[in-house]
């Protein structure tokens, strides 16, 4: 007997369709917009430093790792045999959750979902039954989420890590869970997880990090050349440019001296180190002081920021106030969506551009053939088991069984197309990440990095893509009936002549 889906079985859908996607590319090095935006209403851009300005090697990583496992060893006392762990690099991908309280990490959507399969304990994952059954479902509530800059207090137990420097604490803290779980050591996590965090950050306050890359700068530095033709470019054309860094003023001076010149100061009207962003946008307390040649910090009063000089520390209203620098007429570059550009999109109104460097990776992996079949069937069978699940004599449940078995497997297997863990930073099954949900919220347009601009004049309008609400789009059964289905976001792309 023949079953009601056996047209449908037989539909020629991928050799239809793969050939039209693949003619429609998206460009790795275009700038995405959220929100519509003319360069020709930039008049100032500014510039965070690490990760936007200065790109760094993997070496990095691997560095940040090892002084932090020495630290727990040598200054908070944990077991020699953790040092058997080495950084791997394949391991975390950024935006994940970790619970401070269950030792646990993993990748949360935009509507606070857990995406079963992407929660790690240690090296291993937790099965689907017992995330579950811990978290009565795989909804986080808000007020176990992060707070708004993505830390875990005030009662929130999660931790939302953003930073690209955190690559290597989310991979340490689950080697150091991995270590213990598999000794049978009974350990508080949330000990554990402050331990991390304070020797994370002594890396950076006891100036590990800074004398390594230093004594070693080709080592760690890479894509000077783009940076140096960036700031040409927007010099040439006039705009003014400004530096707001976390970083201090002896290692930024020997990096814009490595990727720039030795004049590197001449192109930025303002430069401001050891900002300790985010504080810098909200705290109205801190006063600028001078750092002169040698790196002393000097007791004038500032009532200028004068070009060519460094300052340290300092807020954003008093820089406003003695910069007239305000509104849309600022374009602020950043790769933290929280400490870069967050208040500055929420509170004061200039406009905003993230530097997500996996951007550039993710969109060479959507161009391929293999990737581009497997969501074609894949977008396929959801459609097919949702027009067909009317459906109820015994051979169609069976094959409708088989289809939902099948489309499990495949959206295992475009997980793997990007991190074996984790998957894309910016989807989980089918929804955006909640990483995603933030870049959309705090920044008016994204790209893999700052080379991206040289393939747009300095008059260059920005449209966001409009993109359909589910309402607005043809049903399932639709699509597949009058043979328009269609890949959402694979056949619009940005065109840079």
């Amino acid at each position: 007997m023949k079953c009601s889906l056996c047209d449908f079985c037989s539909a020629p859908l991928l050799t239809e369709l793969v050939p039209s996607i693949m003619s429609n590319m998206l460009n790795p090095d275009a700038i995405f917009s959220n929100n519509e935006m003319s360069l020709s209403d930039i008049e100032i851009y500014g510039f965070d430093y690490d990760y936007t300005l200065v790109f760094y090697s993997t070496h990095l990583h691997t560095l940040i790792f090892n002084a932090a496992r020495d630290l727990l060893i040598n200054e908070h006392r944990y077991p020699a045999e953790i040092r058997k762990y080495d950084y791997d690099p394949n391991f975390a991908i950024r935006g994940l959750h970790y619970d401070v309280h269950r030792a646990l990490l993993m990748k949360i959507d935009a509507f606070h979902y857990i995406q079963l399969g992407t929660v790690y304990r240690g090296l291993s994952v937790v099965p689907d039954e017992e995330v579950i059954a811990m978290y009565d479902g795989s909804h986080v509530p808000l007020e176990q989420m992060s707070d708004f800059y993505g830390k875990s207090s005030q009662g929130n137990t999660m931790k939302q890590f953003m930073d690209i420097f955190s690559l290597p604490e989310m991979t340490l803290l689950s080697c150091v869970n991995e270590y213990f779980l598999k000794n049978n050591i009974d350990y508080e996590p949330v000990h554990l997880y402050k331990d991390v965090k304070d020797s994370i950050r002594d890396v950076h306050i006891k100036g590990i990090m800074y004398r390594a890359i230093e004594a070693d700068i080709e080592k760690y530095i890479c894509y000077a050349e783009q940076t140096r033709a960036v700031l040409a470019k927007l010099a040439d054309h006039g705009k003014k440019m400004f530096l707001i860094t976390n970083s201090p003023s002896s290692f930024v001076d020997k990096g814009m001296k490595f990727i720039v010149g030795k004049d590197w100061r001449d192109l930025f009207d303002v430069v401001i180190v050891q900002a300790e962003k985010p504080n810098f946008f909200n705290d109205k307390r801190r006063p600028f002081r001078k750092v002169n040649e040698r790196g002393v910090l000097l007791w004038d009063k500032i009532h200028k920021l004068q070009k060519g000089q460094i300052y340290k520390q300092g807020n954003l209203y008093e820089f406003l106030k003695l910069t007239g620098w305000r509104g849309s007429k600022v374009l602020y570059f950043g790769d933290h969506i929280y400490s870069d550009l967050a208040d500055l999109t929420l509170k004061h109104g200039w406009r905003t551009g993230a530097i997500i460097p996996e951007l550039r990776s993710e969109i060479k992996i959507m161009n391929t053939e293999k990737y581009i079949q497997t969501m074609t069937w894949l977008q396929t069978l959801t459609g097919l088991l949702e027009h067909m699940q009317v459906h109820r004599d015994p051979d169609s449940q069976m094959i409708l069984e088989e289809w939902k078995k099948e489309r499990k497997e495949m959206r295992e297997m475009n997980r793997n197309f990007f991190n074996a863990q984790f998957g894309s930073i910016f989807r989980t099954d089918e929804n955006p990440t909640y990483f995603l949900r933030r870049l959309s919220r705090f920044a008016d347009i994204y790209m893999a990095s700052l080379s991206c601009l040289l393939n747009y004049e300095p008059n260059y309008t920005f449209y966001p893509r409009r993109t359909p609400l589910q309402h607005e789009l043809p049903g399932w059964s639709d699509q597949l009936c009058t043979g328009t289905f269609r890949i959402p976001f694979l056949q619009e792309t940005v065109q840079i002549k």
